[in-house]
């Protein structure tokens, strides 16, 4: 942690009661659905759908709330929390909470500094950020603003092998301290939002930095198409100015790359290899094969996967449903969360992402076996709000809620937040 930053949730506490005598009020909202709401004022259409929507009628991302409220926290009084430590070790490091930033693609839809403002944020604050694949920044110019802030790398897994190995030596290059697979993306979910807007940003060149930036995707731009393009329907208005987006949002100079035709190769070459419907457990071995990092399983709902992930030597487990993006009517994730820990049995850390709104979720998660927990759109919602800044109010009003939801609770460190600690609703 930065050696000159310290954090207290009573010294935040108390500095915005403090704020508030001189009619101060705090600028990104503490109310998780105020925040929201502030955010989709803040963004386009396109982006809030794309950032808040799910797949079908958003049945998952009801459970992902929904099993929270399955437990209540039983507090204990008369303990001494006088003095409370919220660390808890990952893989080698010590980690002033246990919170982590989830993968987020498309950044750049909710504030102009995209993952740079993330990346900024995090390392202030030594939250680990997980570098998302579909980044709108590359992983190289983010860890340049991180110092030895820890990060993660999400990987998506492509169809072609030697792109993956390619992005896996750029993370550990870029100082990257496990890679995070994500496995329920083979196929894109059913996502209505994005469908009623006919909206897809990858199709406009946004969200694919991490494969512009990419050595081995540059060359794959250079061989012959084996897939037809797809082409537009009609050239009119609005697809000269996707044309004109995807050239913007290709890096170096317009005019360059508007007349080489770069942008649309990349473009057409992402679409045809991003991801791979027919990967399997036995594909790991080959990652294993490329670097020697922690490999954390993103996307594990069932019992019998974990154990799978157990006999492949995987690393660690994030038990998530993509927030609800993906399946539609799927196990929330805090109520998949006590069997794969079952299933685990402390052999790998199992971490977890996917409706944590507040303290209470996060204690709640770490008392059912959970190592860390990840967060995700509330941090873009305070991007979109402000910035490196709105991203550190957020980090820091969750920390304080959850520093005093384990006080309050009786707990002074993570080690005594378990199952005891909850009643079944």
């Amino acid at each position: 942690m930065p050696q000159n930053y310290s954090f207290s949730a009573t010294d935040r506490q108390r500095k915005m009661y403090i704020s508030g005598i001189s009619g101060k009020r705090p600028e990104i909202p503490t109310d998780l659905n105020e925040l929201e709401a502030a955010a989709q004022s803040a963004m386009s259409p396109q982006a809030f759908a794309y950032i808040a929507g799910g797949a079908g009628i958003g049945k998952t991302i009801e459970n992902n709330r929904s099993a929270f409220d399955q437990w209540r926290i039983v507090p204990r009084m008369l303990r001494d929390v006088s003095h409370r430590d919220t660390s808890v070790e990952l893989f080698g490091r010590k980690l002033a909470v246990p919170v982590l930033l989830s993968p987020v693609g498309v950044l750049d839809m909710a504030h102009a500094e995209a993952d740079i403002a993330v990346a900024k944020a995090a390392s202030t604050l030594s939250i680990p950020m997980i570098f998302s694949n579909q980044a709108s920044r590359s992983m190289e110019s983010c860890a340049a603003v991180m110092g030895d802030g820890p990060r993660w790398f999400q990987l998506y897994w492509s169809k072609s092998n030697e792109l993956v190995a390619s992005l896996v030596h750029r993370a550990e290059a870029s100082g990257c301290e496990a890679i995070v697979v994500t496995l329920d993306t083979t196929l894109l979910g059913w996502r209505i939002q994005d469908l009623d807007q006919g909206y897809l940003p990858f199709l406009r060149g946004k969200g694919i930095a991490q494969y512009t930036s990419d050595p081995v995707f540059q060359r794959l731009l250079d061989e012959p198409e084996t897939e037809e393009a797809p082409k537009p329907e009609q050239i009119n208005l609005a697809t000269i100015q996707t044309l004109i987006e995807q050239v913007s949002n290709y890096p170096g100079n317009f005019w360059q790359t508007f007349r080489s035709k770069r942008s649309m190769a990349a473009v057409r070459t992402f679409v045809s290899i991003y991801s791979r419907p027919s990967l399997t457990w036995e594909n790991l071995a080959f990652l294993k094969e490329q670097t020697s990092l922690p490999i954390v399983l993103k996307g594990i709902l069932h019992p019998d996967d974990a154990r799978k992930a157990l006999d492949y030597g995987m690393d660690g487990i994030i038990v998530s449903n993509h927030g609800g993006r993906q399946v539609d009517g799927a196990i929330g994730t805090l109520d998949a969360l006590p069997g794969i820990v079952e299933a685990v049995n402390s052999k790998i850390p199992v971490l977890m992402d996917s409706g944590v709104r507040g303290g209470a979720d996060v204690f709640k998660a770490l008392a059912l076996g959970a190592k860390a927990v990840c967060i995700g759109r509330p941090f873009v919602y305070g991007l979109a709000l402000g910035g490196e800044t709105g991203v550190s109010e957020v980090i820091r009003n969750l920390w304080a809620d959850f520093e005093l939801t384990m006080g309050l609770s009786g707990c002074k460190n993570i080690d005594e937040i378990n199952r005891n600690m909850l009643t079944p609703a």
